[in-house]
């Protein structure tokens, strides 16, 4: 192709993305949950998106795609359309997911484009109050007593809270059953129920139920307590020393999605996630607000491919 038109097909090409960088959003917005609704990653979507709607001008409307640890609806996002209007909230879940599960139908870096990094949220370990336990030291004198009956449940395969479990399970020299759940509505019903023993899952979905004494927290997994329960000490302050997991969310669009319209969509969701309003939001349900540039998102999920592979590979987690 000779240089002129070479040139002429690139101001074409540029014109075009310049004009759907303009007329963005053109219709209304999909953010896709990768896990049922009542969780925390369906909490923060909703937050975040009844103010995008509002910024946006139209209005961007929650879906529910669970499955497979999280990587179903990652996979839906991946192949659509990239325009800006089929949106994922991501999560640290992502980041774990490529090495536990052998053949994945995208890849998280590649396929991918990150927005912005919405909040972190601390775990936290929680037993249903029927257990005796009221300690760690408790719970893992009996996790040691009666070996791979105590159950924990997770929000699926090469979720956060499974490779939390595998690390306690490595770290303390115990044996659990792994039950593995489609999000956090589910487990925590169960966990309520006394259908299983304990869960390692973020606060937000649990904590009216600490509060209101159904369930009860024994250490959470961050290097630091969480404002939200700052009488529940740390996995380190109970034993487990060196212990730091936590879940971050982010938003994320299919990667040929144009620069203009992440750039639109960072600016906008930066302003959302750091209004008073927001805050407050986050406070109400334990978590902690970021709103960072793309850039720092995509560094936040190279460095967390990298830990997690480690970590993977040590605690001998995979799916087939």
């Amino acid at each position: 192709m000779p240089t002129r038109i070479r040139w002429i097909a690139a101001a074409v090409a540029l014109h075009s993305l310049s004009a759907l960088a303009q007329n963005y959003p053109s219709r209304p917005i999909s953010l896709v949950v990768p896990f049922p609704a009542g969780g925390t990653t369906d909490v923060l979507a909703r937050a975040l998106g009844q103010e995008l709607s509002k910024s946006l001008g139209q209005p961007v409307i929650v879906e529910n795609k669970p499955g497979a640890g999280a990587t179903l609806g990652a996979d839906y996002v991946a192949k659509s359309k990239a325009d800006g209007h089929i949106l994922l909230m991501g999560a640290v879940h992502h980041t774990i997911a490529t090495s536990v599960y052998k053949k994945l139908p995208y890849d998280f870096q590649k396929d991918f484009a990150p927005i912005t990094t919405v909040a972190l949220v601390p775990n936290v370990l929680t037993v249903n109050p029927q257990l005796p336990a009221k300690s760690v030291k408790e719970l893992l004198a009996l996790a040691k007593a009666e070996p791979g009956k105590l159950t924990f449940g997770s929000n699926g395969n090469g979720t956060v809270q499974h490779l939390i479990g595998a690390q306690v399970e490595g770290m303390a020299g115990v044996q659990l059953l792994h039950v593995p759940y489609k999000g956090s509505g589910p487990l925590t019903t169960d966990l309520l129920g006394g259908q299983i023993t304990m869960s390692f899952d973020t606060i937000t979905p649990v904590l009216q139920h600490i509060k209101g004494g159904k369930l009860r927290a024994l250490a959470v997994t961050t290097a630091k307590r969480s404002s939200a329960l700052p009488d529940v000490p740390t996995l380190d302050e109970a034993g487990l020393k060196g212990f730091d997991l936590g879940t971050w969310f982010g938003v994320l669009v299919p990667a040929a999605t144009p620069k203009d319209v992440v750039l639109r969509l960072n600016t906008e969701m930066v302003k959302i996630i750091h209004s008073p309003d927001f805050r407050k939001k986050m406070d109400d349900i334990g978590a902690e607000p970021v709103g960072n540039s793309s850039e720092q998102m995509a560094r936040q999920i190279k460095d967390d491919t990298e830990r997690f592979a480690k970590l993977v590979s040590a605690a001998k987690v995979s799916v087939d």
